[in-house]
């Protein structure tokens, strides 16, 4: 299948069963990877995952070592250039002309992708507080990173794959970031976004990936994923504390008891309505019910076990 520019596709990203390795090390092993139209998709995984590779071969800078993979309907292995044009990117690291100004840069990045929106780009630069007279050998990290955030939503792209895109930025700057992907998504463009910030991705993600040693671990709806994992139930319990809790043991929760009287428990889904009913009939009060974080998703899949 061969997409057209401006084409409106239900999938801008469909990865089947990719497989990337290099000699017998396989850094992505059969990852499925769907990004839906006008969507913030997050893409998850600590150091190693395989997400940096994936991001990659999509580009088209690596080339599959087996499966399907297709981004704005092309396949990047044979239509790489056709992709760059198409598709802001945003590296993990960014590395730019250090000779060259900041608007300079900009220009160059405008050229290669062949179309962009000056006014966008202005109204960008103001934004981000970005001063495109110096020479980019002068920036901190945080305005390098600032240039390609301008140069990526001033595009006329239709796709964003943005490898940790606020590294470097000071709290002011990343919630002008996250306007910019609200914006970005309102006029239909899609986002394919990788960061270690649980809270950024939770803000901004409405679908979100997690991989783990380049395999898919869990994948969909962020409201879904809260689901299947346990919310946390905290209360302070009255003088009728020890039967509460035992009340709730007898529900075959663990309880471990209360700290000064208030006691926080795990509490999966389906269980939810009881213990609010069984606190609700008791002399219990500051009773909180929250459902599971990203974080709490992410952790449940990296954390360890001991040997």
């Amino acid at each position: 299948m061969t997409g057209a520019p401006g084409a409106p596709l239900s999938k801008p990203i469909d990865v089947r069963g990719l497989v990337k390795a290099f000699g017998t090390f396989r850094a992505v092993d059969g990852l499925d990877l769907v990004v839906e139209q006008g969507s913030v998709h997050g893409f998850l995984g600590p150091n190693g995952a395989g997400k940096t590779t994936t991001i990659r071969v999509l580009l088209g800078l690596y080339s599959r070592s087996a499966g399907n993979v297709r981004v704005l309907g092309l396949d990047p292995g044979t239509h790489p250039a056709e992709v760059t044009r198409r598709v802001s990117y945003i590296p993990g690291d960014v590395n730019l002309w250090g000779n060259l100004t900041g608007q300079e840069v900009l220009d160059v990045l405008a050229r290669l992708r062949g179309a962009y929106d000056p006014s966008a780009e202005r109204d960008l630069v103001e934004r981000f507080a970005l001063d495109t007279g110096k020479r980019v050998h002068t920036y901190s990290k945080g305005n390098r990173q600032k240039v390609m955030l301008v140069a990526a939503f001033a595009a006329r792209t239709e796709l964003l794959i943005l490898d940790e895109p606020t590294s470097g930025l000071d709290p002011l700057m990343v919630r002008v970031f996250a306007d910019c992907i609200h914006d970005a998504s309102a006029a239909g463009r899609t986002t394919l976004l990788s960061s270690h910030l649980l809270a950024e991705v939770e803000q901004l993600c409405r679908d979100v990936t997690i991989i783990k040693d380049g395999k898919l671990i869990e994948s969909g709806p962020l409201a879904r994923m809260r689901h299947l994992a346990a919310s946390t139930v905290t209360a302070s319990l009255g003088d009728d504390g020890a039967s509460v809790l035992a009340e709730l043991r007898g529900l075959g929760l663990e309880v471990d008891g209360t700290v000064d009287g208030r006691f926080e428990l795990s509490v999966p889904r389906a269980q939810v309505p009881q213990v609010l009913g069984v606190l609700a009939g008791s002399a219990a009060q500051d009773i909180t019910c929250a459902p599971a974080s990203l974080e709490d998703l992410f952790l449940r899949h990296y954390q360890t076990s001991p040997r």
